[in-house]
């Protein structure tokens, strides 16, 4: 919500949606909103508990999903896309846009990860790299205050946004060239 306040640069269509923390909600409607607006980049934002950082997810994973989600529902596969691979990378390089955000002296501390935890953030962001062929991103930020401030998790947002979509303007040669292959 800070950050729809923020914006972006002013050649950035910005859309902000809610997820709720429901499996077959997050099935239906992530590829209903990558068919709907065809964007260059989608980045999921969830809020962990346990995190003290905020902190760029490298990767999805497709199995291990045995939470109850918020309708008391739970996948019988266990798993977000059955015959899908067990991890997908996100074509962002998480390392680089975590380097130059902490270079920008935010007050926040920035942290990369690769397990999102097989429940729901997890479950959308493999969900969303399935959709993309990687062209998503998934950042987990601690709880209002714990440390942060909505402001200061807002302004984080907004420079760990706009680092990945300068990442992605320089290399989408690079990586149009690989797909081709």
């Amino acid at each position: 919500q800070e950050l729809e306040k923020l914006g972006l640069r002013d050649d950035v269509d910005l859309h902000v949606y809610e997820v709720p923390v429901e499996y077959q909600t997050v099935q239906r409607l992530i590829p209903a909103l990558w068919k709907k607006h065809s964007p260059q980049l989608v980045v999921h934002v969830g809020v962990s508990g346990m995190a003290t950082t905020v902190t760029l997810e490298k990767c999805g994973h497709n199995v291990g999903y045995k939470g109850l989600d918020n309708c008391r529902f739970c996948p019988g596969s266990q798993c977000c896309v059955e015959g899908g691979p067990e991890c997908i990378d996100s074509i962002i390089d998480m390392d680089a846009v975590s380097s130059r955000v902490s270079a920008l002296g935010l007050d926040v501390t920035v942290t990369i990860s690769k397990d999102a935890g097989r429940y729901l953030c997890d479950f959308t962001y493999y969900t969303s790299l399935y959709q993309s062929h990687g062209r998503s991103a998934f950042v987990h930020v601690p709880p209002l205050g714990k440390p942060y401030s909505a402001e200061q998790l807002g302004r984080a947002l907004q420079a760990i946004i706009e680092e990945m979509l300068d990442f992605l303007e320089h290399s989408e040669d690079k990586i149009n060239c690989q797909h081709e292959h």
